[in-house]
């Protein structure tokens, strides 16, 4: 029996970066963001707020950007403050590699499995699918899915009851398949 999993963002992740005034290393997104125009120069960074002072930080978007190579569309997002525009830029890895941030997906994403008829097969073929780039442990994933413990997967995993294409260690971000054998 094939079974569709969908693995989704509930919120917005919180944003890994050690904060200036106190010892945090977490930030939520605001939503909201600062466009500053310099002549035909533009600059755009997208506020955060520490979660334990509420300082406010900047993320970089573009500096110091000629205004014609910014697309209208964009810039008027910007100015809309666009919560979508906001999780797509904290999902791009080049803003993340500019700002040296990374993302906690700690509790901002959930797992829909569609209905629990599965439970009772003996051989169950599961698709999952990532709705967004949420890197999670597989391992995690069958057990909350399959109502397993973690420790019971690990079992299934090297008695070779539960397969996979790809490796069920570490975490992962894009989709696979697998199949579990009771």
């Amino acid at each position: 029996m094939l079974k569709n999993w969908v693995v989704i963002p509930t919120c917005l992740p919180l944003v890994r970066r050690r904060c200036h005034t106190c010892a945090s290393d977490r930030f939520r997104a605001s939503g909201k963001f600062r466009v500053n125009a310099h002549h035909k120069l533009i600059d755009a960074w997208l506020l955060v707020l520490c979660t334990a002072c509420g300082d406010t930080a900047k993320i970089t978007v573009f500096e110091r950007t000629h205004v014609r190579a910014v697309r209208p569309e964009l810039l008027d997002r910007l100015h809309d403050n666009d919560l979508g525009l906001t999780a797509e830029l904290l999902q791009d890895p080049v803003v993340r590699r500019r700002n040296r941030i990374a993302l906690d997906w700690d509790r901002a994403w959930r797992l829909d499995t569609g209905a629990p008829d599965h439970l009772d097969h003996e051989v169950i073929d599961v698709s999952v699918r990532f709705a967004a780039r949420i890197p999670v442990r597989p391992v995690r994933l069958i057990a909350e899915g399959c109502g397993l413990s973690r420790a019971e997967v690990e079992r299934l995993l090297t008695e070779g009851r539960l397969v996979s294409a790809v490796p069920l260690s570490g975490k992962l971000s894009d989709d696979f398949t697998f199949t579990l054998k009771r």
